[in-house]
């Protein structure tokens, strides 16, 4: 099964960007749709944005469309969350997800199997 491992977390001032990064090992990242969710203390994970096997569909939530670009290279079993014109109310811990299927229904987390440990993202403002 594949393990997955967040890293570009930090502490940003608002109106900043962070690039996050998910690094796959154990596994074919091919062969998983990949998603990034988000938790604030106190709130329920959310989605954020999911990628294609393939790379070539992605799904945003309304919250950070415009904001947030979800890319991947399977070369490297990376996949990333370019975040732009990042807001106070984006402060969270970041987690990547992978599930082995098609991107269809990849914005519910229990959809997923397999999980990071997470990476804090503070934006102060």
């Amino acid at each position: 099964q594949v393990q997955l491992v967040e890293s570009g977390g930090g502490l940003v001032q608002a109106g900043g960007s962070l690039r996050l990064s998910c690094a796959a090992s154990g596994g074919t990242s091919s062969n998983y749709a990949m998603g990034w969710f988000r938790q604030a203390p106190g709130k329920e994970r959310e989605f954020v944005a999911a990628i294609s096997r393939s790379g070539g569909s992605t799904l945003y939530a309304d919250f950070v469309k415009g904001r947030v670009t979800i890319s991947r290279d399977n070369a490297k079993n990376t996949v990333y969350l370019q975040m732009n014109s990042l807001k106070p109310e984006d402060t969270a811990v970041y987690f990547c997800a992978a599930r082995e299927a098609y991107l269809r229904n990849s914005v519910f987390s229990e959809n997923y199997n397999t999980w990071g440990q997470g990476t804090q993202v503070t934006v102060s403002s």
